[in-house]
């Protein structure tokens, strides 16, 4: 037996027109390069996007062209999210801080046809034009400067349009956009999202127990929009209707400390290293800045339980969540369950700095050599995870089937236990975990413990050979300025918090501690520097 219900397309162009017919006069504010703030509304943001869908189709993209974008957040980058995916491209954000030969790589493996470049990038679309073959380059004038010479700018490409666009019959599982992993370990893999996926996963997103946005919140996405889709947030926000403020290029904690007092932010989410630099700031001048209480999501990696409650302090809330590439990527966040709500206050704390609960259609389960883990808090597994916005291959490349399980699993790498009340909780990367004399250690939960030190501003734990134990942890520590520790010292701090085999058996001090392009440790970089680390005897 059928349903009686309609059979809708869930397409991009139902966001895009609920923002311009119920949500006109709501604001996205801009900081610009010389850190000036632009403003428009929903309304101009809702005409110039149809209008960049329509000059795409005259200037000659086919549904299914790639549209690759290279730009900062901004209202501009939004028009893209919008403007290309209704006109049937596919949007392709690319990560501007990954090196030249690895964007160029991408550009070319993706089959780019157009590219949207801020001005302000520019010379990075040098180092890069000869190895690609794109065949319209448009040029955002952010800085108001002319734009070059054979290259296209952005207000002359929308000039094209006469705002006579009509929405073409698209697919809910036509593809929307594109993402590639950051190629920390092989070539950057592409994964592509549908227009389905993501409607989905913004309805998800906007739900009271997940990243809870409304249309009275003020969300300022500083977790770049050339990665992963800034979370999905660009789409959630124009959903909800709520105002925007887009940070641009400017993403050091003065400049968002003030976005967020001027323009009253209530949301925001970005990764662990932004806020640390945005609590130091705070704990520099604690009454510089009249910050609304505010809620401030944190992903990519684990976030120090000590930070968490430091922020505390300020009457701002730092919200757990968990993601990749390969879901779009929302998949955990931790709030705490109603049944929870008075329970002890350290508990509480340790599972706010968990990763959270699966979100609504996301299905999770930790695998180990025994099948699946129990669900006790103990047991460990690497988790696999399936839903209607988790990818289910990559791009153009077979090679990587063994990411996911025979029964369909996507693998990701990450291994968890999950406790009795669903609370997933990472303890490593599968490739980071540490196997001293037979037993794991977790090198996130040490770097975790360390960096709740007064002292500690930053700690990457590694792996390194030892000829009795196989593997011994090592610490890199970054000091915060003007303090100082001792080895002793640090060691003393873990004794009472860790089993004795769990403490490094070396500490050294670093000025900083190499990253990738999103912000995780670059802790392949790290093993290649200590990897001929001589033990005392």
């Amino acid at each position: 037996m059928l349903s009686t219900m309609m059979r809708t397309p869930l397409t991009l162009s139902h966001l895009l027109e609920r923002a311009g017919r119920l949500f006109p006069t709501s604001e996205i504010v801009t900081r610009m390069p010389d850190r000036s703030l632009h403003r428009y509304t929903y309304a101009d943001f809702y005409r110039r996007s149809r209008a960049l869908a329509e000059a795409l189709q005259k200037a000659g993209m086919q549904p299914g062209d790639r549209v690759a974008t290279l730009s900062w957040n901004t209202s501009a980058h939004l028009e893209a999210y919008f403007g290309i995916p209704v006109a049937g491209g596919v949007l392709h954000t690319l990560n501007l801080r990954l090196h030249p030969t690895d964007i160029a790589y991408i550009i070319n493996h993706a089959e780019d046809r157009f590219l949207i470049v801020d001005d302000v990038l520019l010379k990075l679309y040098e180092a890069i034009k000869d190895h690609i073959n794109v065949e319209k380059v448009i040029v955002v004038p952010l800085t108001g400067q002319p734009v070059p010479a054979g290259l296209t700018s952005y207000e002359d490409f929308l000039a094209t349009a006469t705002g006579d666009f009509r929405y073409p019959e698209l697919a809910e599982d036509t593809a929307l956009g594109m993402c590639y992993t950051s190629g920390t370990t092989g070539k950057p893999k592409g994964v592509v999202y549908s227009h389905r996926s993501m409607i989905l996963h913004s309805l998800g997103s906007a739900l009271p127990d997940a990243l809870n946005l409304a249309q009275g919140d003020v969300l300022t996405p500083v977790v770049p929009m050339f990665h992963v889709m800034a979370w999905g947030l660009p789409f959630t926000g124009i959903m909800v209707g709520c105002k925007i403020a887009m940070p641009g290029p400017h993403l050091d904690a003065v400049n968002l400390l003030d976005l967020y007092e001027s323009e009253q932010v209530t949301k925001t989410a970005g990764v662990p290293t932004i806020w640390m630099g945005v609590l130091q700031a705070l704990q520099k001048e604690p009454t510089r800045w009249k910050i609304l209480p505010m809620e401030m999501v944190v992903g990519g990696a684990a976030a120090p339980e000590a930070m968490i409650r430091a922020y505390d302090t300020f009457n701002l809330k730092v919200v757990h969540a968990w993601g990749m590439t390969e879901m779009s990527p929302l998949g955990t966040v931790s709030r705490t369950k109603h049944n929870l709500v008075g329970s002890d206050p350290d508990m509480l704390y340790a599972l706010r700095a968990c990763q959270g609960i699966p979100m609504p259609l996301v299905e999770v389960r930790a695998m180990n050599e025994h099948g699946a883990a129990p669900w006790d808090g103990q047991t460990m597994g690497e988790l696999e995870v399936r839903g209607p916005w988790v990818a289910q291959s990559y791009f153009k490349l077979e090679s990587e089937r063994d990411k996911w399980s025979a029964d369909g699993w996507f693998r990701t790498g990450d291994v968890v236990t999950i406790s009795s009340e669903g609370y997933v909780k990472i303890t490593d990367r599968t490739k980071d975990l540490i196997k001293s004399g037979g037993e794991w250690i977790s090198s996130l939960d040490l770097e975790n413990l360390l960096m709740g030190h007064p002292a500690v501003r930053e700690a990457a734990v590694i792996a390194v050979t030892h000829p009795r134990w196989d593997e011994r942890p090592l610490a890199a520590i970054v000091l915060k300025e003007g303090a100082t520790a001792t080895v002793e010292e640090l060691r003393a701090y873990l004794e009472p918090k860790v089993a004795k085999f769990w403490i490094p058996d070396a500490f050294v001090f670093v000025d900083e501690i190499p990253r990738t392009s999103t912000g995780k440790f670059l802790k392949m970089q790290l093993r290649d520097t200590f990897k001929d680390w001589h033990w005392e005897s």
